[in-house]
């Protein structure tokens, strides 16, 4: 079995979702404020939130993706996630995704998680690029992402969702 990367910054511990974040998970992903930039149908029973718990898990098994469960560093309650996924064939390029509780938006929590995340990313990944995907009505994930100097790509389109705006962070290797 791998060992999952703990990450911490001054506030925040990142490690992998437990089951007892289901009912965090079911609560995020059911919520209109979280789910009102993302095409996909809310959550509607807390086993969706278990079968993503445990899918999660798989995919850092099998290569696919890493998401960290984000919690105030002294542990408790899940406070949002971070991951980063849909990596290139040759393991240069991942798309990196997020989300937090609605009531810590403001905090700058999200922003301690990016950088680590990126760190992480070019320094112990060695990737290339990080992808970021996000609606054009999400005013505060696309500050998010000029804060970490992410670039807009005019130029690509994501054709499953005429919405997002896709953003780009080269390494500086």
């Amino acid at each position: 079995m791998k060992i999952f990367p703990v990450l911490k910054t001054d506030r925040l511990t990142m490690s992998p979702y437990t089951l007892d974040d289901a009912p965090v998970v079911f609560v995020q992903r059911s919520s209109h404020e979280v789910m009102q930039y993302i095409k996909r149908a809310p959550y509607t029973d807390i086993s969706q939130a278990v079968d993503f718990i445990n899918m999660n898990f798989e995919q850092f098994q099998n290569d696919q993706s890493i998401t960290w469960a984000l919690r105030y560093e002294d542990g408790g309650e899940l406070l949002g996630s971070i991951c980063l996924w849909q990596f290139s064939e040759d393991r240069k390029t991942a798309e990196v995704g997020y989300d937090l509780r609605h009531e810590l938006h403001g905090k700058g929590l999200m922003s301690e998680a990016m950088k680590a995340v990126i760190d992480y990313a070019f320094n112990v990944l060695k990737l290339n690029q990080i992808e970021a995907f996000t609606s054009f009505k999400n005013k505060s994930s696309i500050a998010l992402l000029e804060r970490f100097n992410f670039e807009l790509n005019e130029t690509r389109k994501d054709d499953g969702n005429e919405d997002n705006l896709i953003f780009e962070l080269k390494a500086n290797f």
